[in-house]
């Protein structure tokens, strides 16, 4: 069954979540405006830069790279595939766009989660049992860049895989169809990255059904 996942942007700009989304089955829709987003079974949310800390009630201690235009976007395609009961996958920034639209907060800085001479951290998670992440393992090794992370976690939100020092690496909501991971699963070699994108597209045509 062909799902459609809408994924905000310019496709030349997200390439490897467009590989990774036909890998496991799927067709991405590209768009910069979010009328096609309508048509679409799931909603994909990709890395980028920070989100504007007003958001989530902080002034500008360190956040950079901010893209007002794209938040506003990204929180109102959250509400509607919320109210929708649509899957939802955030990678990256994505968890931390999650995290903010359910009322949550972030870490604007944190030290020693970001990409390393220009290639992606790699490190240990420990996935909790009773999350749906445990295709991924109970002991995984993932890729982190990012200098920012979730803190109060959102209502309805509970996290389910940390790093080694505690920083929360996947989160899902209690009862919607929404996870999110702070790592790239769409640039991870092996397995793990294909697992977790084959169970979002499994979770989208069971939406359809």
């Amino acid at each position: 069954m062909d799902c459609k996942i809408f994924i905000p942007g310019a496709e030349d700009r997200y390439a490897n979540y467009r590989r990774a989304v036909e890998a496991a089955g799927g067709r991405a829709v590209f768009s910069e405006v979010l009328g096609p987003a309508e048509d679409c079974d799931g909603l994909l949310l990709p890395g980028g830069g920070d989100l504007e800390p007003w958001r989530y009630g902080q002034p500008n201690t360190a956040s950079r790279g901010l893209e007002p235009e794209r938040d506003a976007a990204e929180l109102l395609l959250l509400e509607r595939f919320a109210a929708a009961e649509k899957p939802v996958l955030g990678i990256c920034r994505g968890l931390q766009t999650v995290n903010v639209f359910f009322g949550g907060t972030l870490v604007q800085d944190l030290p020693g989660h970001g990409a390393a001479d220009g290639a992606d951290r790699l490190h240990s998670v420990r996935t909790a049992r009773s999350s749906l992440l445990r295709i991924c393992g109970e002991e995984a090794v993932v890729n982190s860049a990012h200098h920012q992370a979730a803190d109060r976690l959102g209502q309805g939100l509970e996290a389910v895989q940390w790093a080694a020092d505690g920083v929360v690496e996947a989160v899902e909501h209690r009862t919607l169809p929404v996870r999110a991971v702070q790592w790239h699963p769409e640039r991870l070699p092996g397995e793990l990255g294909r697992r977790l994108f084959g169970a979002f597209l499994q979770r989208c045509r069971r939406g359809k059904e």
